[in-house]
């Protein structure tokens, strides 16, 4: 199964990239820098037609791209079917273009996959978890080819980490990073333990 417009990611360092959008990336990233084997997370913009957009361009919903994060990570200490299973389980992949308050198509569930094993492996992860019933309706997540990625504005980095105070941060993204600690502890950095 070959995708023309999916990319390579397999690179001489042994390490992978994956693009992930599940609502906003102030939460995703906080979520993703605490797993043991990521690398990087860079917050930014995937999947949309507008080049280099901004952060207010973004919020309009009108340029096609998500509130997404580029991972670079170790397969060999996280592998990819368990990073699927931690972006699945720390968002809602039920609900369309939506993540509690934040509304559009910006704030969708999506893989932006680089390769045919990323397509083939998100896919299975994504079944394993229907077929357990986690979540009572369907997963509505977008699995689709890589095609762009534009990192956000500086401010963007680390969000969390740097405004743990904002009400946003306390009330958004604080439970999803607990539901890492408490389902996926085994995968925590021991700095965030």
């Amino acid at each position: 199964m070959n995708d023309p417009q999916a990319k390579n990611s397999n690179n001489t360092d042994g390490f992978e990239e994956i693009t992930l959008a599940n609502g906003c990336f102030w939460c995703t990233e906080a979520v993703f820098k605490r797993v043991r084997g990521i690398v990087s997370v860079i917050p930014g913009y995937s999947g949309g037609f507008l080049d280099d957009p901004s952060y207010d361009q973004v919020c309009t919903g009108e340029t096609g791209h998500a509130e997404a994060i580029q991972i670079r990570f170790d397969p060999k200490i996280i592998p990819l079917e368990k990073l699927f299973e931690i972006f699945w389980y720390t968002h809602d992949p039920t609900t369309l273009n939506r993540q509690g308050n934040d509304v559009g198509t910006q704030y969708r569930s999506a893989i932006f996959y680089q390769t045919p094993k990323q397509k083939d492996t998100a896919n299975l992860v994504k079944e394993n978890i229907e077929k357990k019933k986690v979540y009572s309706n369907p997963i509505v997540t977008e699995i689709t080819p890589f095609k762009n990625f534009y990192p956000a504005e500086k401010y963007h980095k680390n969000y969390y980490d740097n405004n743990k105070n904002v009400p946003y941060c306390s009330y958004v993204i604080d439970p999803k990073v607990q539901k890492l600690l408490s389902k996926f502890q085994d995968r925590v950095k021991n700095e965030y333990l």
